[in-house]
This record gives C-alpha cells, structure tokens and sequence, in this order.
C-alpha cells in the first residue's frame, strides 16, 4: 500500500509543478508521477529531508525538486520543438 501512496504523492507533486511553473508535462498522468517522483528524489538530495511529510515524502523538497525537473525539462523540449520547425 505505501508504494500505490507514493506513486500517488509524486502524481500530485508533478502536477503541482507544471500547474505552479504553467508548463506541460508531457506523458500525461504517468509524466506527472515520474516527474514528482524524480523531483522528489532530486529535491531530497538538493535540500535534504525537512519540512512537512506526506505519505514518507517531503512535501517542500520533492516540490523544489519538481519544479527545478519541469523547468529544466520544459527548456530542453522547447528548444528542440524550435530546432524541428527550423529544418522545416
């Protein structure tokens, strides 16, 4: 049960990324789990583990992280979106 409460935190910090930075997270519901899952990771390992705790996650570091994770991930789609209607 703490794995499907897991998946279930990193779906809804994923979305709260992409809803804070405006961006989509490509892959939909599964983009927005493995994003908050990999931002939580990355903001535990930036931030450490403090903050308030949901379900063996820390809300403000897996935040930070999914934010920092969308960001990033928004600049390297967009700029091969521009460089696909360049050769065009």
């Amino acid at each position: 049960m703490g794995f499907i409460l897991f998946l279930i935190m990193g779906g809804i910090i994923g979305w709260l990324a992409g809803l804070i930075l405006g961006k989509d997270i490509p892959g939909g519901i599964i983009g927005n789990i493995i994003a908050g899952i990999i931002g939580a990771w990355l903001g535990s390992l930036l931030l450490g583990d403090w903050g308030p705790e949901i379900w063996d996650v820390y809300i403000i570091p897996a935040l930070i992280g999914a934010l920092i994770l969308v960001f990033v991930l928004s600049l390297i789609l967009g700029s091969m979106g521009r460089n696909r209607r360049n050769r065009a």
